[in-house]
């Protein structure tokens, strides 16, 4: 009996290392100018010789490198070609759906990934009308002032949401929410699942989006459209976007949502 017990007790070993490398690499995402193997401990509440342990052994794998002689540490390259794979991946299989989306609604759509406390535009396919929203890939929104912010904002825990969240959030225009205001919108949002956004980041510009619960993770797919046609189209795009939310999660292995 006493052989299973060892391995059960090295296996319980080998999750709390991950759980505890996952911790490390988490609080060096929150703060890309690095930190100190101190800070890294105070942050993680680990001794500082646990955390020396676990940063040697991602540095090993370039998933933490050293900021050089100054002292501290950031994460390495290996994790930011492990994301490119990943985005890559998960473009091939949802741009198909962002070109039929779009070609039904006449509108741009748009697939956007959660970074920090702002939205990153991976992929959009602009609808081919003479009045259209158009904007560049990688450009990065303030989550709360997007549809596609607010409906990956929504899926968070308390815990992550909030150090996200400025305490007072900057004004774009009259309509962007307060904190007060967002944090009971992301409550309505969750329960329902669709978010929209008009107005609120900038004027004549609204946006619905939805939640993609990928084997990848969470993005949200998107429709950008000028507000004239939000108030008059927005129960149609709605619908439409909850259906192919339905199709991509069901092509990504994910059983489909009630």
């Amino acid at each position: 009996m006493s052989k299973p017990e060892k391995s059960t007790g090295k296996q319980q070993g080998g999750i709390q290392v991950i759980a505890r490398a996952g911790a490390i690499m988490r609080a060096l995402g929150s703060h890309p100018q690095g930190l100190s193997l101190g800070g890294i401990a105070q942050t993680v509440g680990l001794p500082r010789s646990t955390v020396q342990r676990i940063i040697s052994a991602l540095e090993e794998e370039l998933l933490v490198e050293g900021l050089g002689p100054s002292g501290g540490f950031r994460l390495g390259p290996a994790l930011g070609q492990l994301i490119h794979q990943a985005q890559t991946d998960i473009i091939s299989l949802i741009r198909p759906h962002l070109v039929t989306l779009s070609e039904q609604l006449q509108e741009t759509t748009c697939l956007t990934s959660l970074v920090g406390g702002e939205t990153y535009a991976l992929e959009r396919i602009v609808a081919e009308r003479e009045l259209r929203v158009v904007f560049p890939l990688g450009i990065n929104v303030p989550a709360f002032a997007t549809a596609s912010g607010k409906v990956l904002l929504a899926e968070l825990p308390e815990a992550t949401l909030q150090p996200l969240l400025p305490a007072t959030l900057d004004t774009f225009t009259p309509h962007t929410l307060s904190r007060e205001a967002l944090l009971a919108q992301l409550k309505e949002i969750k329960a329902c699942g669709v978010a929209v956004e008009q107005d609120e980041y900038i004027e004549g510009l609204s946006s619905f989006a939805v939640p993609l619960d990928t084997y990848l993770g969470y993005y949200s797919l998107t429709v950008v459209v000028p507000s004239t046609r939000a108030r008059t189209q927005g129960e149609r795009i709605k619908q439409t976007l909850q259906s192919y939310r339905d199709n991509i999660e069901r092509a990504s292995g994910r059983i489909p949502r009630n």
